[in-house]
């Protein structure tokens, strides 16, 4: 597919569907996905703060579980939003002006800007309620959301592709994607584990994208596993194989749908 000046055009107006579908035209639509990472942080610092003295890190236990999960449902909702493109777009495949790149990158787009808009809405007003300024390092957290969206994209990409192929990995990939929510680092550090746990848990992306986001918060955490070569590596390479087979075989799939 040869990039033209129709192309943003088409993908704007791919934005303006998707902002109408998922979260219409009121504010109401926008307030869920603000309510959803607020609702499991607070469910988070109460449960923890009764059975814990104090957070790994720090002295509130609001904001580190807010560093855990606000890159982590930033991934799982990125991801699975691209992951839906093309079923999402379906009827309008057939248009040949829309190509499946469109359909995913402006899935992409508009989740990721919205992500984006609610995780440094929450953390900002976390931050705010602190007694104490806190030194935020913000390219550390940029880049903590840069490799969360990445990889987001990577994982997106090549299960739009599956999902199209094989509808069953669609709930094979939902049973083995939820212990992600419990071995990516949300409740605890990756410093805090056993060497013989880390040597498992650092091939996990997510648990560089979250150490990342708490060198960001954090003055004191080092977090020197933190790796993000790694994790762009392992965004690149389902991302290439994704968008490369789309392209390849997307007469195949629109025939197959």
């Amino acid at each position: 597919m040869m990039f033209d000046l129709r192309t943003p055009r088409v993908i704007s107006a791919l934005v303006l569907r998707e902002m109408s579908t998922t979260y219409g035209r009121s504010a109401a639509g926008y307030l869920w996905a603000v309510a959803e990472p607020v609702a499991g942080i607070a469910i988070l610092t109460a449960a923890f703060s009764f059975m814990l003295r104090d957070p790994p890190i720090g002295n509130s236990f609001a904001l580190f579980y807010a560093t855990g999960l606000l890159p982590f449902l930033m991934y799982m909702g990125v991801s699975g939003k691209v992951s839906q493109a093309i079923q999402f777009s379906r009827p309008l495949l057939s248009y040949p002006r829309l190509t499946f790149l469109d359909a995913v990158f402006a899935r992409f787009l508009l989740n990721a800007i919205t992500q984006l808009v609610v995780a440094f809405s929450v953390l900002g007003a976390l931050l705010l309620a602190q007694d104490t300024r806190p030194v935020i390092d913000f390219g550390a957290i940029f880049l903590s959301f840069a490799m969360a969206l990445s990889f987001a994209f990577g994982i997106g990409a090549l299960n739009c592709l599956l999902f199209a192929f094989l509808p069953s990995w669609q709930m094979i990939w939902a049973v083995m994607n939820r212990p992600s929510f419990l071995i990516s680092g949300i409740f605890f550090t990756y410093d805090s584990m056993p060497a013989v746990v880390q040597k498992f848990l650092w091939f996990n992306p997510l648990i560089h994208v979250i150490g990342q986001m708490r060198k960001g918060v954090y003055p004191t955490y080092s977090g020197v596993y933190v790796t993000p070569w790694y994790v762009f590596l392992c965004a690149a390479i389902p991302a290439v194989a994704g968008i490369f087979f789309l392209r390849r075989y997307h007469k195949k799939i629109l025939n197959e749908m």
